[in-house]
C-alpha cells in the first residue's frame, strides 16, 4: 500500500518561495516516476510536475521557470521547490505516484499579502 505525507505547505506574500516535501513509503521509490499536483477552491486537480525514475520532469506551463521538482532517492522523498510565488499559485497540493491511484492528505499553499 502506497503511503504519501506532504508538508512544507503555508502561507507566503506574493513573491515568495516554499519547499514542498512528500515522503513515500510501501513501494520502490527509485523506480517510480513522481507528481505533484494542486487543487485550488472550487477548481479541479490539476497536474503541476513529473519527475521520471530517470530524473526527467516536465511541468504545467504556468509553473515553469518559477518550480522546481527533484527527487532524493535515499530519503524516498519528491520535493517541489516554488519561487516567485503568485496568488494563484494558491492551493491544496498533492504528491501522487503516476502508477498508483494513491494520494496523500495534502498541504495547503496560500499565497496572499
Amino acid at each position: 500500500q502506497v503511503q504519501l505525507v506532504e508538508s512544507g505547505g503555508g502561507l507566503v506574500q506574493p513573491g515568495g518561495s516554499l519547499r514542498l516535501s512528500c515522503a513515500v513509503s510501501g513501494i520502490s521509490f527509485s523506480t517510480y516516476g513522481m507528481s505533484w499536483y494542486r487543487q485550488a477552491p472550487g477548481k479541479q486537480r490539476e497536474f503541476v510536475a513529473l519527475i521520471t525514475s530517470g530524473y526527467y520532469s516536465n511541468y504545467e506551463d504556468s509553473v515553469k521557470g518559477r518550480f522546481t521538482i527533484s527527487r532524493d532517492n535515499a530519503k524516498n522523498t519528491v520535493y517541489l521547490q516554488m519561487n516567485s510565488l503568485k496568488p494563484e499559485d494558491t492551493a491544496v497540493y498533492y504528491c501522487k505516484p503516476p502508477a498508483f491511484d494513491s494520494w496523500g492528505q495534502g498541504t495547503q499553499v496560500t499565497v496572499s499579502s
